[in-house]
């Protein structure tokens, strides 16, 4: 039985796939799950408007903002080589999945998730809390993120900027050339 050789790049996948679940243990549950937590102690307030209807969109946005950021994440990790984290970026520039429709769907779907529990608890602190957050977001993207793929991945990310929004998403998806 012969053994073949590690490829290079499945160890750069399994430490892409690594540093990107520790990062994911880090930021979003971090952001999305400890400091909403912190915040709300998870008790239900009295729903918005007094509709029990709104506890059910706070689910359905959180529903929906999970499997975005998984996604997103292990896209990362697989496509890109890399992770989200500044300090170990990806070599390869991702488009795929919910990149199509949106530039930033990994905040999308944090900010989601945040205002998800905001609107399911009833607690107009979150939606403070994540309004800031996208702030801080924003500005990050625009003085950091931006600049640096752009330097990275020059022309390429420059098509992609040009035709992906970077907060609302399309309502078809992006297909590069």
């Amino acid at each position: 039985m012969s053994s073949q050789p590690v490829s290079g790049t499945v160890v750069q996948r399994t430490i892409a796939v690594l540093g990107s679940a520790a990062f994911f243990v880090v930021a979003p549950c971090t952001l999305a799950g400890l400091i909403p937590w912190s915040i709300t102690g998870w008790q239900l307030r009295p729903p918005f408007l007094g509709l029990q209807l709104t506890r059910g969109i706070g689910a359905i946005m959180i529903l929906a903002g999970v499997p975005g950021l998984v996604d997103a994440f292990a896209r990362f990790a697989l496509q890109g080589l890399g992770t989200p984290a500044p300090i170990a970026p990806t070599r390869n520039l991702v488009v795929t999945g919910l990149y199509r429709y949106v530039r930033n769907p990994i905040y999308v779907a944090v900010v989601a998730i945040i205002l998800g529990q905001a609107v399911l608890m009833g607690d107009s602190r979150l939606i403070v809390y994540g309004a800031l957050l996208w702030l801080f977001f924003h500005v990050f993207v625009v003085a950091y993120e931006e600049p640096t793929l752009e330097q990275t991945f020059g022309s390429e990310y420059k098509a992609f900027r040009a035709a992906v929004p970077r907060w609302i998403p399309r309502m078809t998806p992006w297909r590069s050339k």
